[in-house]
């Protein structure tokens, strides 16, 4: 499990609880709808790997008025279940919103407001953060969703705290996400709170995608990062990195590694990865650490030195400081989930 801080796209005040779950999850269609944004929930939570030791949700996925809906595509969907399907699923996601200008159907905020009354997750996926914030679940909270619609949410929604530069939110019982593909890191972070960084890893990688991503959306607003053979480099480079997170790396051995000046590197490396050097370390160390907790007994000086971070005080200082708790009590609080 990845590190919560803005730079890395989370909000940094709440620690990454594993919880208990039952597994079901209702997803929220409409008429004219994007077959993609719908798919996303669906291949993370409703994929069946057989054969693949992979966690079984509970996917329902339904509508105000359950029927066949039209898609922004020119086909058809059909839909079995209506908005009753919220009233008990444990995460509920709304995948996106036809028009971020119109006000979704009293109906489906009202079902959304008694799930969210009774404890369920409610997840917005880019503009299904218009949806929450209609409902008044966002109220208070910090938010995102597309770059391209932000001026209007915060003009709309000035009681939210928009952060548009960030790829998704968890505010703990609410998330949303910024548009498109950050759907789907919302949904594997959900995935990651529940079943774990490996369990998360391994539906990443039946779906071919990065487990997680790093830096924010703020990379890809407007114009698409500079397509050169540094970027080629650096994926080598963090490759490697990854790899022997047990060993120091300073700012200018791994730009000697790339035969690139410590300017010219850390330029490319912000374009590549959406932060810095010691930001993005940081985060992969505590992955790896998160996960060695998840998975093995080993003692915290072993995590420590695993990951890069020297000792065992260190490494509960960087989880206290991302985190907002203790190595031991993430263990705990995992293993007991």
């Amino acid at each position: 499990m990845s590190p919560r801080s803005l730079k890395s796209s989370r909000k940094a005040a709440k620690p990454a609880r594993p919880a208990k779950q039952d597994g079901s999850v209702a997803v929220v269609a409409f008429d004219g709808i994007s077959p993609f944004h719908l798919s996303v929930p669906c291949m993370v939570f409703g994929n069946d790997f057989s054969g693949a030791d992979l966690p079984r949700f509970k996917l329902v996925v339904c509508a105000e008025k359950p029927g066949t809906l039209s898609t922004t595509s020119g086909f058809g969907i059909s839909v079995q279940k209506g908005l009753g399907a919220l009233a008990k699923a444990q995460t509920i996601v709304v995948p996106s919103w036809r028009d971020a200008m119109e006000r979704p159907p009293e109906a489906l905020l009202k079902a959304l407001q008694a799930a969210h009354k009774r404890g369920a997750r409610i997840v917005g996926l880019c503009l299904g953060a218009f949806v929450l914030a209609e409902a008044g679940l966002l109220d208070g909270r910090p938010a995102t969703t597309h770059w391209a619609l932000a001026g209007e949410f915060s003009a709309r929604y000035p009681q939210v705290r928009l952060q548009p530069d960030v790829l998704y939110v968890d505010d703990g019982e609410v998330l949303t996400s910024a548009g498109t593909a950050a759907g789907i890191d919302c949904c594997l972070h959900v995935l990651r709170l529940d079943y774990g960084a490996e369990m998360a890893n391994r539906v990443a990688r039946r779906m071919v995608v990065a487990p997680q991503r790093q830096g924010g959306q703020a990379q890809y607003v407007e114009q698409p990062l500079p397509a050169t053979g540094a970027g080629h480099r650096l994926s080598t480079i963090l490759a490697w990195v990854q790899k022997n997170l047990d060993q120091p790396h300073s700012l200018d051995a791994l730009a000697a590694r790339a035969l690139m000046s410590r300017r010219s590197f850390t330029r490319h490396f912000r374009q590549v990865t959406g932060t810095t050097v010691g930001q993005w370390l940081t985060s992969q160390r505590l992955g790896l650490a998160q996960r060695q907790l998840e998975s093995t007994d080993r003692s915290m000086e072993q995590i420590a030195l695993d990951a890069g971070f020297g000792s065992a005080v260190s490494l509960r200082q960087h989880f206290a400081a991302t985190l907002g708790t203790s190595p031991s009590a993430y263990r705990r609080e995992f293993r007991a989930a």
